[in-house]
């Protein structure tokens, strides 16, 4: 009871705070949106198929499997014995991405978990400002040689169950943005709590992803004729509940909805629907909420168990407006 009333007021205060600092700046909070304040915007992307389809409320839906690691990595704790994932992300614009994540489940002593993440932007033409003959401005030249673009991560990631209703996890990943000849590295660390209540299913979850320090190009220079800036975290803290209907039965509806607040944007809202037939199959919706072009997701999953193997197989298909859409596919395996 007590651990109860902690975590309660602790998402108060939490709460109460983002008002409170929003205040301190003389304009109400929903009026500061913070856009493009900080760099690394391939950590924004939800490398799961699962977590994307469902609206990106992974918060409180983050359970079963290493594809924790993206989401709410407290629920790696409900990794059975071994399990590996692969996800393949066709992103807007033609950027490609993939991910492989694997957890073992130690028992007593907790859950370890390790990540790869790869953006790959392809190939672009080069542009440069070529001052124009006897004058004093310049010009934007094609110069007929191209570069590519692309970004890396990779973790250790950490779950512990501490009672039978509450767990925490993160996540510690070095990561890498190179685009021509500039490039910067960094560390990022990501928090998550789940806790039931109690009340059937329902549980609360935390999850602050993207702590890290500001990091500086390396590898400027004057020709490109601006200057090199701190790029800074896009920090995320999102408070999340999610509730299991029909519980001891082979069909299952799982919902989630989660409030977001990052220090680049607008807060949002993720909204998450799971219907489970069974041991087979999943089908998967939701909605995202005060986004600039993306809406509402859909997917689905495929389960086969043979002897002590589960393989999965899932998609997922993200609405993005006027830049169309993105599809997602996560093979995985569970031992």
């Amino acid at each position: 009871m007590i651990s109860k009333r902690i975590i309660i007021m602790g998402v108060f205060l939490t709460l109460i705070s983002f008002t409170y600092l929003g205040a301190q700046s003389g304009i109400a909070p929903y009026d500061i949106e913070r856009v493009g304040l900080s760099g690394w915007q391939f950590l924004k992307i939800t490398y799961d198929a699962r977590y994307s389809a469902i609206g990106g409320a992974f918060t409180a839906l983050s359970h079963g499997n290493s594809g924790a690691i993206f989401g709410n990595p407290s629920a790696l704790v409900d990794v059975g014995n071994v399990d590996v994932q692969f996800t393949n992300v066709n992103w807007i614009a033609d950027i490609k991405g993939q991910s492989i994540a694997i957890a073992k489940n130690f028992g007593r002593m907790g859950v370890l978990g390790f990540s790869v993440v790869s953006l790959n932007v392809g190939e672009m033409y080069e542009t440069i400002n070529r001052v124009i003959p006897g004058e004093t401005r310049t010009e934007a030249v094609v110069t007929g040689n191209t570069f590519t673009a692309g970004d890396l991560a990779a973790g250790i990631s950490y779950a512990k169950r501490v009672t039978d209703r509450l767990s925490i996890g993160a996540n510690v990943r070095w990561i890498r943005e190179e685009i021509a000849e500039v490039s910067m590295n960094n560390v990022s660390v990501d928090f998550g709590t789940t806790y039931y209540t109690g009340f059937k299913s329902l549980r609360l979850c935390m999850v602050a992803r993207n702590f890290g320090p500001d990091a500086h190009l390396v590898g400027w220079s004057e020709e490109y004729q601006m200057e090199a800036v701190d790029i800074r975290m896009p920090l995320d803290f999102r408070v999340g509940i999610g509730y299991d209907f029909f519980e001891g039965s082979s069909h299952v509806l799982s919902c989630a909805i989660e409030g977001t607040h990052p220090n680049d944007g607008p807060e949002k809202i993720n909204i998450g629907l799971e219907y489970k037939f069974g041991n087979l199959l999943v089908l998967r919706s939701g909605y995202r909420v005060n986004y600039d072009e993306e809406d509402f997701t859909l997917g689905g999953e495929i389960n086969y168990t043979i002897g002590g193997l589960t393989a999965r197989v899932g998609y997922a298909y993200i609405n993005f407006g006027i830049l169309e859409q993105v599809h997602m596919f996560t093979l995985g395996l569970s031992l």
